[in-house]
C-alpha cells in the first residue's frame, strides 16, 4: 500500500511519535512525497518539511527533491547532457532572466550545470553586451560563449576536469577565484532551502562554488522549481549569503515564503 493510500492519521498526534511513523513510511515506501506524507498524518507539508529536517539531522532519512529516501539510498548524479533534457522550458525563462541583470563592462562568474549554459547562451544573444569578462569553471559554458568572444572575454579557472559535468574542480581551481572580484555570480545547485541553504551532490563542485560566491559582490542562485525545497549532502552555502533566487512557477510557495522571510529575494521568471 502506498503511502497516499493509507488511512489517515489523526491530527495532534505528538511530534516524535509522528516523526518515528514517518521514518517507519520511508523505509517502508523506499520515496515518500511531502505532500502524501501531509495527508497520511493530516498536517500541513510545512509541518512534514520540518519532521523531515529533524529526522535527516538525527541520520534517520535523507531528504530529496519533493520528498524522503531512507537514509542509506543512493542518490545519482545525472551527467550534463541528461541534465539538460530536463525541465526546458524552465530553464531557459531563468536564463533570459539572469542574463538581463548583467550590464556591459562588468565581471561576472558563471558556474557549471545547465541552468548556467542556457545563461551563457543568452548572453550570447545579447548583442548590446560589450566589456564584459566571464570567469567559469565549466568547459562547456568557456565554449558555449565562444562566438561572442569579439564582445565576451572569458576566463576558466583551471583544476582538475570533472568529465561527468565537464567542470573544473580543485586543486588550482580556487586560485583565480581568490585573485576575483566580480560584481555578480550566478550559480548552480541541486537544492535550494531556507533553513539548510544551497546544497549539491557533489562535494568538489560545492567547494568551487563557495569560493565563487567569495569572489562576487552579488550572488544568484539559478534553479528550476524542482530544486526549491530539496536537500542535497554537499553544502555550499547559507540562504543569507545569497542575495535572490531565480527559479519559475512550479517552485513550491511554502518552499518559496521561507526563503523570502529569510531576506533573499526569489523571482519567478
Amino acid at each position: 500500500m502506498s503511502v497516499a493510500e493509507s488511512t489517515p492519521e489523526t491530527p495532534g498526534v505528538p511530534a516524535e511519535l509522528r516523526q518515528d511513523r514517518i521514518a517507519e513510511e520511508v523505509d517502508a515506501v523506499g520515496f515518500a512525497r511531502v505532500t502524501d506524507l501531509a495527508e497520511r498524518f493530516g498536517v500541513s507539508v510545512v509541518t512534514v518539511r520540518s519532521d523531515l529536517g529533524a529526522l535527516e539531522t538525527e541520520g534517520r532519512v535523507r531528504r530529496v527533491r519533493g520528498g524522503a529516501v531512507p537514509s542509506g539510498a543512493p542518490r545519482h548524479e545525472p551527467t550534463l547532457e541528461q541534465a539538460v533534457r530536463e525541465n526546458q522550458t524552465q530553464k531557459a525563462a531563468i536564463a533570459r532572466r539572469a542574463a538581463a541583470m548583467v550590464q556591459p563592462g562588468q565581471v561576472v562568474i558563471l558556474d557549471v550545470g545547465s541552468t548556467t549554459t542556457a545563461v551563457a547562451l543568452e548572453l550570447v544573444a545579447r548583442r548590446d553586451l560589450h566589456d564584459v569578462t566571464v570567469v567559469t569553471s565549466g568547459l562547456n559554458v568557456a565554449l558555449a560563449l565562444e562566438p561572442a568572444s569579439d564582445r565576451i572575454d572569458v576566463l576558466v579557472t583551471g583544476g582538475m576536469v570533472r568529465p561527468r559535468q565537464h567542470s573544473l574542480v580543485n586543486p588550482f581551481a580556487g586560485l583565480i577565484l581568490e585573485q576575483t572580484s566580480a560584481h555578480i555570480a550566478f550559480i548552480g545547485c541541486n537544492g535550494v532551502d531556507a533553513e539548510r541553504g544551497v546544497t549539491n551532490l557533489n562535494f568538489a563542485e560545492a567547494e568551487v562554488k563557495s569560493a565563487m560566491i567569495g569572489a562576487a559582490r552579488e550572488v544568484v542562485v539559478v534553479a528550476d522549481g524542482s530544486k526549491i525545497g530539496a536537500v542535497e549532502a554537499a553544502r555550499v552555502c547559507g540562504i543569507g549569503d545569497v542575495d535572490a533566487v531565480i527559479t519559475d512557477a512550479s517552485a513550491p510557495a511554502d518552499a518559496v515564503a521561507p526563503i523570502e522571510r529569510a531576506g533573499t529575494a526569489v523571482h519567478r521568471a
